[in-house]
């Protein structure tokens, strides 16, 4: 896996938060950062938990390093498949941040119809960690599309799932 160099802090302002185009998602959970990782970036792991239940996520393939794939597909409840068309990673630090976007494939290859940048951090915080999870939009119309999808409560739900998978790992 490959890692930028540095460590990321709290204190960090990249990207400079603009409330007009950016969707947030803070908490601090009681789950060490290096369990946040391993739910992250292991598929084993990452298909138990990143679909809001009954949903399921019925295929995904992941590749965690710059330029790598970020492709998944959803089930519905109704068992209709919902793809998510191949996006890639931007940035990966270690058991301390991901950054992937739907505005370019694997490889870095750009793609039509980008719709968001996500900036997940994970910081040591007591026994556990400060979750950040940015959805970063090139307009208001598609952070108002996002968060009209469900953002707050569809990424929440998921984080819970996730709190709750990482601590039976």
């Amino acid at each position: 896996m490959t890692q930028t160099t540095g460590t990321p802090t709290s204190s960090q302002t990249w990207p400079h938060h603009d409330p007009e185009l950016d969707l947030v998602l803070e908490r601090v959970i009681d789950v060490p950062p290096e369990l946040v990782w391993k739910a992250w970036t292991r598929a084993e792991h990452l298909k138990h938990w990143f679909a809001p239940r009954p949903w399921s996520i019925s295929d995904l393939e992941i590749d965690v390093r710059p330029g790598g794939i970020f492709r998944m597909s959803m089930r519905s409840p109704e068992g209709e498949e919902f793809p998510n068309e191949a996006g890639c990673y931007l940035e990966v630090v270690e058991n301390r941040k991901l950054v992937f976007t739907d505005a370019l494939g694997p490889g870095y290859r750009p793609k039509d119809e980008p719709f968001f940048t996500a900036i997940v951090t994970m910081e040591p915080e007591g026994d556990g960690t400060r979750y950040v999870a940015r959805a970063v939009h090139r307009d208001v119309e598609g952070r108002r599309k996002h968060e009209e999808m469900g953002f707050h409560e569809g990424w929440s739900t998921v984080l819970d799932q996730m709190v709750e998978y990482a601590k039976a790992m």
